[in-house]
């Protein structure tokens, strides 16, 4: 019974988490612009320039995970 609950109030915090912050980038849906070096500009929404930060952060972060892990090797034992 009480898992079955607890399921469901987590299913309610998550929706209700996925619909506030819905609204929020649905609020702040303006332009941003990103200057660059030589004159170079980007204008994009503030969700994808968020979005996109957010990926190139995800994936250096799972690089640096895999090169680590195959960095160490599983020590054998010798008996």
């Amino acid at each position: 019974m009480m898992p079955t609950l607890f399921r469901f109030f987590l299913w309610v915090f998550r929706a209700i988490l996925f619909f506030g912050l819905l609204g929020l980038a649905i609020k702040n849906s303006g332009t941003m612009l990103l200057r660059f070096f030589f004159g170079q500009e980007w204008t994009a929404p503030i969700p994808l320039v968020i979005l996109a930060f957010f990926t190139l952060g995800v994936a250096v972060g799972l690089t640096a995970a895999i090169s680590l892990s195959r960095q160490r090797k599983p020590k054998v034992n010798a008996e």
